[in-house]
């Protein structure tokens, strides 16, 4: 049962920004999460501050760079379907697509699907564990198949999002607005690891708002791609998942970017295997060695050893695909 809670719609952005001060206050806008976060008590909420009316939030437009720009309230559907992303930032567009179900797609927003809450079952359920300020990671001890194998530390979730990834594949950024004005942050570093603050997903401060993402414009020999393996064809989160972003100078890699998902606390970048590509032909002998690369320093828990070869060769056909 969802607690009671006071609700504010905010009018403009300061006023949001300035009603988020208060204490207990969560900002709602598709509500697909937070909803969720009330009826399970992962936190308590003394007040919801819509957003959802904000209409300088929403839409998707060129940069005067010639980049994109993505109000954090369009949602995961208009992102999937837009024509620059599904031409120019294809990552994106096809991440974008396999969020949840399609009904939560027309209801979730880009912004809400980079800020949203971890999906462990012992965070999400009656366990006091770390992340919610108890002492202990159940999942150490306990239920682990879908729990982390890269980046633990104190903490073992995997972030949950599907676009996180692709958007630092394609060097991303957020534009933050709070009570100290805005600051912009590479999506590449918004996301806040264990081994900083286990209690914490991004950097957002108290009050602050995600309110755009901003993608530079592409390289003229950009290839991208995102692909996921799940449990459920539907409306599932990532057991594995890669996104792909690979410059091309004729037939040789100029530079890559390979970005896993369902394997860390954050949007988990392999320079591993970015490292064996750089500079090389992709073919199959290539694609199997920076597949190897990328999952040789994994730290898989007691349950979930599967994901080592489950990411290898996922990386491995993904990279052949793309070449």
């Amino acid at each position: 049962m969802v607690p009671s809670f006071s609700y504010i719609r905010a009018r403009s952005l300061d006023e949001a920004i300035r009603y988020l001060s208060l204490d207990g206050a969560r900002a709602y806008a598709g509500g697909t999460d937070l909803l969720g976060c009330l009826r399970d008590r992962v936190f308590d909420v003394a007040t919801v501050i819509s957003i959802a009316g904000l209409k300088e939030l929403r839409g998707i437009g060129a940069t005067p760079a010639g980049g994109l720009r993505i109000g954090s309230l369009t949602t995961i559907a208009e992102v999937a379907r837009n024509p620059v992303t599904t031409s120019k930032y294809r990552a994106l567009s096809m991440a974008a697509s396999e969020v949840a179900s399609p009904q939560l797609r027309h209801q979730g927003t880009i912004g809400g699907n980079l800020c949203q809450k971890p999906r462990c079952w012992y965070y999400r359920g009656e366990f006091h564990c770390l992340r919610k300020g108890g002492n202990q990671c159940y999942a150490v001890e306990g239920e682990n198949p879908y729990h982390c194998i890269f980046g633990g530390e104190n903490c073992f979730i995997v972030h949950p999002s599907d676009t996180a990834p692709a958007l630092v594949a394609l060097r991303a950024s957020v534009t933050i607005a709070g009570p100290n004005g805005q600051r912009t942050v590479a999506v590449e570093n918004f996301h806040m690891p264990p081994s900083e603050d286990y209690t914490r997903e991004t950097v957002l401060e108290p009050a602050e708002v995600v309110t755009e993402i901003v993608l530079p414009p592409p390289a003229e020999g950009l290839r991208s791609s995102y692909r996921k393996v799940r449990a459920r064809r539907a409306w599932d989160f990532a057991l594995a998942g890669v996104a792909l972003a690979i410059d091309f100078s004729g037939d040789r890699v100029a530079d890559s970017r390979v970005v896993f998902s369902g394997a860390a606390p954050v949007p988990w970048r392999s320079s591993e295997a970015e490292k064996v590509l750089k500079g090389r032909r992709l073919d199959r002998d290539r694609a199997a060695k920076a597949a190897g690369a990328a999952v040789k320093n994994a730290e898989p828990m007691e349950q979930n050893e599967y994901k080592i070869p489950l990411f290898r060769g996922l990386l491995e056909q993904e990279l052949m695909a793309i070449a």
